[in-house]
C-alpha cells in the first residue's frame, strides 16, 4: 500500500492524515444515516459502503506507514487481546454463583 501512495504522491504528514481519516469517517457515517434514514429503518450495506469503508482502510495504513506503525500486527495483538478478555468475561459468566460472590467479598 505504500508503494502505491508513493507513485500516487498521496502521503501526507500524520496530523493531515488524521484529518483525512476523520472526513472518510464522517463520510461513512453519512451513508450508514442516509440509508437508514436518519436511524428510522434498518441498516442495508449500500452500494457506496464498501469504496467508503475501503478509503478509510486505505487511510489508516498510510496513517500507520507515516508514523512506523505495523498495522497487521497491531491488530492481530487487539485481536488476541480481545479474545483473552471475551474467554476470562464467558469463564466468569459460567462460576457458579457462590464463587463470583466470594470475589466480590
Amino acid at each position: 500500500m505504500a508503494a502505491a501512495a508513493d507513485r500516487a504522491g498521496a502521503h501526507s504528514t500524520a496530523p493531515a492524515l488524521l484529518l483525512q481519516v476523520q472526513g472518510a469517517l464522517g463520510q461513512l457515517a453519512g451513508e450508514a444515516d442516509r440509508v437508514t434514514e436518519g436511524g428510522r429503518r434498518p441498516y442495508r450495506v449500500s452500494s457506496p459502503w464498501a469504496g467508503k469503508l475501503a478509503e478509510l482502510a486505505y487511510l489508516v495504513y498510510l496513517l500507520a506507514d507515516q508514523t512506523g506503525v505495523s498495522v497487521e500486527s497491531e491488530v492481530l495483538a487487539v485481536a488476541a487481546r480481545v479474545d483473552t478478555e471475551e474467554a476470562v468475561r464467558h469463564s466468569r459468566l459460567n462460576e457458579p454463583e457462590d464463587s463470583i460472590k466470594r470475589d466480590w467479598i
